[in-house]
């Protein structure tokens, strides 16, 4: 098994091409806890690029589809993606509580309580407390917060139950800072761009595996 167990870094894979993908996973795979796959992955290589990630690099393997929808439908679609080999699945909360509690009758889920992007200071931000609220009671493995706003994850990390993991996106591309945010309370940072698009990804991994260390 590849990976490090030490390792709080994990690889957001957004491209389309699954040979691509499995050769930057496989060649950065020693400094990763895990791999992260979202739509455009799904979209451009089929389901079965899960099942391929998990065996080129024995890492955890996070489905990132946001799922927002009725309980029907996100069990659903949940059962294919559990069973072609993903560990966790990341999920809406501002669908309610039925609607992730069946992602989670399945398989470990992640619940997006704040994003990254500008965007999300419209309508999800003045939301997290109530999406808070709903992670605390459902007790998933963990929630998405903003490494752009480091303080954003401080206030989380302060308002979440204990054992609730925070995973964070938008380090480097987007201007999150790796250690910055794990001092506030992240457990884990998810970096996309700044490896995948690198001219040496198993290098810019290592870097940024390396500025975890001792955080």
């Amino acid at each position: 098994m590849n990976g490090s167990e030490d390792s709080r870094l994990i690889l957001a894979l957004d491209v389309y091409e699954r040979e691509r993908a499995l050769e930057i996973a496989e060649c950065t795979a020693d400094y990763l806890w895990a791999v992260k796959v979202n739509w455009p992955l799904v979209i451009g290589s089929g389901l079965g690029i899960i099942t391929e990630l998990k065996q080129v690099t024995g890492l955890p393997i996070i489905a990132d589809l946001k799922l927002a929808d009725i309980p029907n439908t996100n069990r659903l679609i949940a059962s294919k993606v559990f069973e072609a080999g993903a560990d966790y699945i990341i999920a809406h909360g501002f669908v309610g509580s039925d609607s992730v509690d069946a992602v989670m009758e399945l398989g470990k889920t992640i619940i997006v309580v704040e994003m990254s992007h500008p965007g999300a200071e419209e309508f999800i931000q003045p939301a997290t407390d109530r999406l808070i609220e709903l992670a605390n009671g459902l007790e998933p493995f963990g929630v998405i917060a903003p490494a752009t706003r480091p303080e954003r994850v401080s206030y989380i990390r302060s308002k979440l139950k204990q054992g609730i993991k925070i995973l964070t996106p938008g380090v480097g591309a987007q201007g999150g800072r790796a250690g910055e945010v794990l001092k506030a309370g992240a457990d884990y940072i998810i970096v996309g761009r700044s490896i995948y698009a690198s001219e040496n990804p198993r290098e810019s991994a290592r870097m940024l595996y390396e500025e975890t260390l001792g955080v």
